[in-house]
């Protein structure tokens, strides 16, 4: 659809006219196009390339060492059939998933929401406390300093002290404890660019709508949320979701750096530290790339769904 700068209406455009007009804006817009060519160019050496590389590996035998031997669909059976650790990865990432993921989507939403009410400095100010943590590797050190696992770990001595603890817990060994501990860290430090551009949407919510709502009988913030605010934010919201359920599916930074890998009886053992395992320590390419594509699979399907689910409050 085009837009008929006389008529103030949308015109449909076959196939032929859309690629002329998104030929001619992209030359309107050449110097935004130079901008973006160095990251694109490191985008797609860098991400889009081995995405691509990774398709056919899957079928492979690949050591890194030797030419790829061609093995068909033997790395797909001894990875759903023959693979125990794999079945448990599964069910270790659909846990990261389901708690981090959504919960983390909401928690964004609502801390934007709650300092887009605050004063523009206090704004600035917990806009940046919320999000460092997703900037600094050095989160992973204050997390293993606070639940170090001997009487001198600032929570063990914490609840010794108070009297809730005879002995101080292993917090990071222990599997009763490892799951919970790696899903407060990453929901701690998940508020990255998903947070920041919902934080975006709020503030260019134009104003003068929340005056017409009021006037239509709008009467509280509730209403004011679910009838402007919601629907005025249809890009940012999908954006957010798509970043905030594919980094609960890929998780792995968090565990590797607080428990180690492998965990403990592979308690955080998820899919993503199961790639890395026979990726990067036993140079297993083929088995690593098979494991990435059924990640892989799953992510475009769960961001399809996503997309359709938000879909009505996308243009």
């Amino acid at each position: 659809m085009a837009k008929n700068a006389a008529l103030d209406v949308e015109v449909p455009m076959n196939k032929q006219s859309k690629l002329k007009y998104t030929l001619h804006m992209m030359a309107v817009n050449k110097s935004c196009y130079f901008m973006m060519l160095p990251f694109m160019i490191l985008f797609i050496i860098f991400t889009v390339i081995p995405v691509i590389i990774t398709l056919p590996l899957a079928f492979t035998n690949f050591n890194m060492a030797q030419f790829p031997e061609w093995t068909g669909l033997s790395n797909f059976y001894t990875l759903f059939l023959n693979d125990d650790v794999f079945m448990t990865a599964i069910q270790n990432t659909l846990v990261f998933a389901v708690f981090t993921g959504p919960f983390s989507y909401i928690l964004s939403f609502i801390l934007a929401w709650l300092i887009n009410e605050m004063h523009p400095v206090l704004k600035t100010f917990f806009t940046f406390v919320f999000y460092a943590p997703s900037m600094t590797t050095s989160a992973y050190v204050i997390w293993q300093l606070l639940l170090s696992g001997d009487s001198k770990g600032y929570i063990n001595a914490i609840l010794i002290d108070l009297g809730f603890l005879n002995s101080p817990n292993q917090w990071l060994t222990d599997t009763k404890f490892i799951m919970g501990v790696c899903i407060i860290v990453q929901l701690w430090i998940s508020m990255g660019a998903g947070f920041l551009s919902l934080r975006a949407g709020f503030q260019n919510i134009d104003k003068s709508m929340y005056e017409a709502g009021a006037i239509e009988g709008i009467k509280n913030r509730w209403q004011e949320l679910f009838l402007i605010t919601v629907p005025s934010m249809g890009p940012q919201l999908l954006f957010a979701a798509v970043l905030q359920i594919s980094a609960s599916f890929t998780v792995g930074t968090v565990s590797q750096n607080l428990v180690g890998l492998p965990s403990t009886d592979y308690a955080a053992h998820t899919i993503m530290n199961h790639a890395t395992d026979y990726g990067w320590i036993r140079y297993e390419m083929g088995y690593a790339s098979a494991i990435c594509l059924v990640l892989f699979i799953v992510m475009l399907l769960v961001n399809k769904l996503i997309t359709w689910a938000l879909s009505k409050y996308v243009d």
